[in-house]
Order: structure tokens, then C-alpha cells, then sequence
């Protein structure tokens, strides 16, 4: 059933000043509320969330909210809960954050909800603690793609070094337990030497190491994070002489999630196979969106949206997840991807 819609000059007007293309969902035609936002950027140490800060940065400059000084929590979920502090002291009615420790925001998330401070969480599920939207792609579906990709490229049967996200995270534990579930069952002559990395970069380069030395026939990598993973990993590699062309002997399949533009320019380089598109523009648009829309009183409901996405409920609040396509030599030049988009507008 399709999701009720606002009006059509209300949302007109709406996108007039948002450039948002997904105003249809509202349960009223209240105008935007007004009120500041608070907006944590979760890290600075990966491409990806310094490509969803500029976007973030665009979104504000073009009006979409009225938001406060960003703040960095640095994946340090104590920063996390003073920064939001410092926005509830500066006046936040909204906040959107990505806790990349999506078990010890519970409390934080309580008390805002009793102060009626709308959330907004991008990227990250909490387990618990009342959110307006969860802004996020299905992870289940990232791992899902990357073991069926390998799957394939292998014919089955093989070695596969899987870099594991941070498993206190809902995206570490969605992408792992859905990459092992699929592997288990549709491949299982596929060994999966699974390597715990709390999205590190450099525990994964020194642990991918360790594992070359005691199983030196590898032929297939899943990196949870490209944005994290995929310069140490190629540098490793190539100083190993392992980085070999696809279709030539002796070659490492490699799939990544995040679409970033290095990823891309690796694809085309072949140095690695594929990856998964995160959409670091999407996340940015919506969160600011819901942000809007929160501020306005809309409420919404599960159900298909406009933008290929589909809103779900969740214990603690709604979910819209959004597309995010699995990106090979064959479309890596696709303009609508957003790593194409970069430097264009």
C-alpha cells in the first residue's frame, strides 16, 4: 500500500527550498517546523563519512534545516553522549547521530525522548531507546550480495578472508551473521576465516597478514568497510606481489561495502572485483529531511516509499531502507552512483 502523500504544493514548496525529492510520506500538510538541529558526525578517519560530512555540509548551507555547530564523536560513544549534551544546553529540538555503539546509546536515546527531542539515526540501528527514523541500507543484504558475489566468482569452493565490522554495532553483526548464514548454506566447500577488525584498518592489514602466512592460498576477500579497509588491505597486497589482475592466475577476489570513489578508481584499476554501494548522498538527504520533518510533526508508516526505498517498523521506532546497488566493472560508470556525482554540482 502506498504511503499517504502531502499535498502537491505543499510539497512543491517543500522541495523548492530542500532540493528533497521525498516529501510524499507525511501524515499532515503542516508546513516545516522550526528549531535547531544538532548533528553528530560519527568519524573523520574514513572516506565514506567524510564524503556523507560534505553532503551533510551542503544540505545545511542550502537551508534544509537550521543546524548547530556539527559535532565529530570520533567512534567514541562517551563523546557521542556529551556531544549530544552540548546540543540539548544549546537548544537542539532535533538530533541526528550514527552510533557506531548502538548498545550503550540506550540512555541517551531515553532521555531525549522524555525532553520530546526527535532522533534521527543514520547508518546505525540502535538495540534500543526510542528513535524517529533510523536512516539506513538493509546491512543483512550487504552481507547477502558480497557472499553470493564470491560465491559465484569462486564457483563455490575456495578460501575467504571476511574483515568483520565492529560486532557491537548492528551493521557488523547484520553484514557477518547474513555473510555467514548465506555462505553456510549456498557454498558451504567455501572456507570463512572470519577476522575480527572493530573497523580498523590496520588490525585488519596485520591480521589479513598473520593469515596469509598460515594459509597462503586465499582467493577471496570481503571488506565490511572500504572506506577503512581498502588502502591497507591493496598495499598489503601489492607488497606481497598478491595483487594480481582478475582472470589471471592466482588473482584474489575482492569485494567491498561503500561505494566510495577509491573503491571505484580499484575496480577499474582491477585491483579489486566489486562493491556495494553505501549511499552516502542518501543518508545525508534523508537524515536531514526526517530532521525537517520531525521539527514539522509528520508522523509516517511502514510501507514502499517514493525514492526505491522501503520504510519498516522496528521495536523502538521506523526504519527507511535505502537502496544500495552492487557495483562491478560493468556499471561502475554509472552516473547515478553517488561517487560519480562527486565534484559535479
Amino acid at each position: 500500500m502506498r504511503l499517504r502523500t502531502t499535498t502537491v504544493a505543499a510539497c512543491a514548496a517543500l522541495l523548492a527550498v530542500t532540493a528533497l525529492a521525498g516529501c510524499n510520506r507525511g501524515s499532515d500538510d503542516k508546513a516545516g517546523g522550526s528549531g535547531k538541529v544538532g548533528i553528530d558526525l560519527p568519524r573523520s578517519d574514513s572516506d565514506f563519512w567524510n564524503s556523507y560530512q560534505n553532503y551533510i555540509e551542503q544540505g545545511v548551507k542550502s537551508g534544509v534545516v537550521s543546524a548547530l555547530p556539527r559535532s565529530n564523536s570520533q567512534n567514541d560513544i562517551g563523546k557521542l553522549v556529551a556531544n549530544v549534551q552540548t546540543f540539548v544546553d544549546q537548544g537542539a529540538k532535533a538530533i541526528v547521530m550514527a552510533p557506531q555503539d548502538t548498545g550503550a546509546i540506550a540512555s541517551t536515546l531515553q532521555t531525549l525522548a522524555g525532553k520530546h527531542i526527535p532522533v534521527i539515526s543514520v547508518d546505525t540501528r540502535p538495540d534500543k531507546g526510542q528513535v524517529y527514523m533510523v536512516v539506513r541500507a538493509d546491512n543483512r543484504a550487504y552481507g547477502t550480495k558480497a557472499c553470493d558475489y564470491l560465491g559465484q566468482q569462486l564457483e563455490g569452493k575456495g578460501k575467504v578472508v571476511e574483515f568483520e565490522g565492529a560486532l557491537d554495532s548492528i551493521n557488523g553483526r547484520d553484514r557477518s551473521e547474513a555473510f555467514a548464514s548465506c555462505m553456510k548454506s549456498k557454498y558451504p566447500a567455501i572456507k570463512v576465516i572470519a577476522l575480527a577488525t572493530d573497523w580498523k584498518g590496520d588490525v585488519a592489514s596485520a591480521k589479513l597478514q598473520t593469515t596469509l602466512a598460515s594459509d597462503p592460498d586465499i582467493n577471496g576477500i570481503y571488506m565490511q568497510a572500504g572506506g577503512v579497509f581498502l588502502q591497507p588491505t591493496l598495499a598489503l597486497l601489492q607488497q606481497k606481489h598478491l595483487l594480481k589482475p582478475p582472470g589471471t592466475p592466482g588473482h584474489i577476489t575482492i569485494i567491498s561495502n561503500d561505494g566510495i570513489p577509491e573503491e571505484f578508481k580499484a575496480i577499474k584499476a582491477g585491483q579489486i572485483d566489486a562493491t556495494i554501494s553505501q549511499p552516502a548522498d542518501l543518508y545525508a538527504k534523508y537524515a536531514l529531511y526526517y530532521a525537517k520533518e520531525a521539527l514539522a510533526g509528520k508522523t509516517f508508516q511502514p510501507g514502499p516509499t517514493d525514492h526505491d526505498s522501503t520504510i519498516i517498523k522496528i521495536p523502538n521506532g521506523l526504519e527507511d531502507q535505502l537502496p544500495a546497488p552492487l557495483v562491478t566493472k560493468d556499471n561502475v560508470d554509472d552516473p547515478k552512483l553517488w561517487a560519480n556525482q562527486l565534484g559535479k554540482s
